[in-house]
């Protein structure tokens, strides 16, 4: 998808769709009253109808319009400029795209807004309609024979000279951000058969040589080697080998600071022995969405070329009741010596990253930030849209948070208490791998922390928003790629 800024009056610009953003209350004047004109007065008795409000996320298409280059007009509200955030101009925007891209082989151009609107800049608003017109115009369904959503073949940014300074760099940024949620989405979508641990690590080996990252992939002698008993005791039940893939960006010093971005991958999740029910286990496809969240993040971080150390750690596992999978009651001594009871098998996600954790720490990286479709508890706390955080350092964790929120992704904190710890007390063993009905959420953030060594570490449980169950106006079902943007912004600031 072409993806460009363009010095041309709205009006004058040739296109399928031109979409124009309004706010509430709708005043038409300036560029909005030229549009206006053109349409020989159509806004102005719509405002007179009451149907052109500019509330946020309407949205209004006019069709087969004369007077202009556009052969269709989508008028999109941004709501109140006081109240557009970030996450609200996503939200409008996304909304905007999904409703406009049921056709193939579609151009539509974009009015950029003059001035900046509330805390939006014209930039920040170019960037976002092209993760927007990215994100926005592609669907779940990769295998119909028909389908309902399709890529726009042509964007264009219609700005003016005042407002054209930066908007190619910001455009660029929009489309690098766009097409890793889109890596992450895609593989969270794609069936279980072709994304298991070998068929994700190859996707990883031919992404990060196509953006110039390091890759490493531990195969299962590896992983012996690496004395990772926690992670392969998952897979032990599947017949599909485990993987560890580590890619890595170097665009700062050599001995400057590295981060660590840890994802889970957990291919395809049964639950094991403790086998969950068909209704459970029907999106279990998506339980590798950490991982998928982490590589779409190193590609961006690696476009972009941020001048700084970023390493991508993914523990590939399936999780299988197979004749040789782990028990309950059987004890896992994970890489750094830590034994571990297995109450639940189903509890599996925390056991893969505790290894994987556990190795980022021995290879020496300053700060941690692990993602995990974790558990259903924080979907239970929170709900289906926001992600629970959960952290050992304040400083670090806020900063998270501000990436989260530049975005417009939601995330919240949730508590760390020492007392927790009570709840994964061994009896036979150092932990156990669940802490029972209370509290699932912190447990398991809890559980994970006796493997990061004391480094700065937040741990975001994405089991929420990483897989919708269902379309809405500004989100398409299946996986969302949430959280990519986060990354590559905490990535940004990183050792500023």
């Amino acid at each position: 998808m072409e993806i460009r800024p363009q010095i041309v009056p709205q009006i004058e610009i040739a296109a399928d769709w031109l979409v124009v953003p309004i706010v509430e209350p709708v005043e038409i004047t300036g560029k909005l009253a030229t549009l206006d004109t053109a349409l020989a007065g159509a806004l102005t008795r719509l405002k007179e109808l009451g149907d052109l409000t500019g509330k946020f996320a309407s949205t209004i298409a006019l069709r087969g319009v004369t007077g202009l280059a556009a052969s269709r007009v989508l008028l999109v509200g941004l709501g109140k400029p006081q109240e557009l955030t970030a996450g609200r101009l996503d939200r409008a925007l996304n909304t905007a795209a999904r409703s406009i891209s049921d056709k193939k082989d579609v151009r539509i151009a974009v009015a950029v807004p003059e001035a900046t609107i509330g805390a939006i800049s014209p930039a920040q608003f170019s960037s976002a309609a092209a993760v927007a017109a990215l994100t926005g115009s592609v669907g779940q369904d990769l295998f119909k024979a028909e389908r309902s959503r399709f890529p726009f073949s042509e964007v264009t940014l219609a700005c003016s000279e005042a407002t054209s300074d930066g908007l190619a760099s910001a455009i660029e940024r929009g489309q690098i951000l766009g097409e890793a949620v889109n890596l992450a989405r895609d593989l969270v979508n794609r069936p279980p058969q072709e994304i298991t641990p070998v068929g994700f690590a190859q996707r990883a080996a031919a992404v990060a040589a196509q953006y110039g990252l390091s890759c490493d992939i531990f195969d299962e002698e590896r992983l012996e080697t690496e004395r990772m008993k926690s992670l392969l005791a998952v897979a032990q039940g599947s017949s599909e080998p485990p993987r560890m893939v580590i890619v890595e960006h170097r665009g700062g010093a050599p001995d400057g600071p590295r981060l660590a971005l840890v994802g889970k991958g957990v291919t395809f999740d049964s639950g094991g022995l403790s086998l969950k029910p068909t209704d459970g286990m029907l999106t279990m496809k998506c339980d590798m969405a950490g991982a998928a969240t982490v590589l779409g993040a190193m590609t961006a971080i690696a476009r972009l070329k941020l001048p700084v150390n970023v390493v991508g750690y993914m523990g590939l596992v399936e999780n299988m009741p197979g004749g040789a999978a782990f028990k309950l009651g059987d004890i896992l001594t994970a890489r750094n010596g830590v034994t571990i009871e297995v109450l639940n098998t189903d509890a599996e996600g925390r056991l893969v990253l505790a290894d994987v954790l556990s190795y980022a720490v021995d290879s020496g990286v300053d700060r941690i930030i692990d993602l995990a479709t974790l558990t259903g508890a924080c979907v239970v706390a929170l709900g289906e849209d926001v992600a629970g955080a959960f952290a050992n350092d304040q400083s670090w964790a806020d900063a998270v948070l501000s990436s989260a929120k530049n975005c417009g992704e939601d995330l919240w904190q949730l508590p760390m208490w020492d007392l927790y710890d009570d709840l994964i007390k061994g009896d036979v063993g150092d932990i156990k791998n669940t802490g029972g009905r209370w509290g699932g959420a912190i447990s398991a953030a809890k559980f994970l922390q006796r493997f990061v060594g004391g480094k700065p570490w937040v741990h975001l449980d994405i089991a929420g928003p990483a897989f919708a169950s269902s379309n809405k106006p500004h989100r398409e079902g299946g996986g969302t790629g949430c959280f990519v943007r986060t990354l590559v912004e905490v990535a940004r600031t990183f050792g500023q």
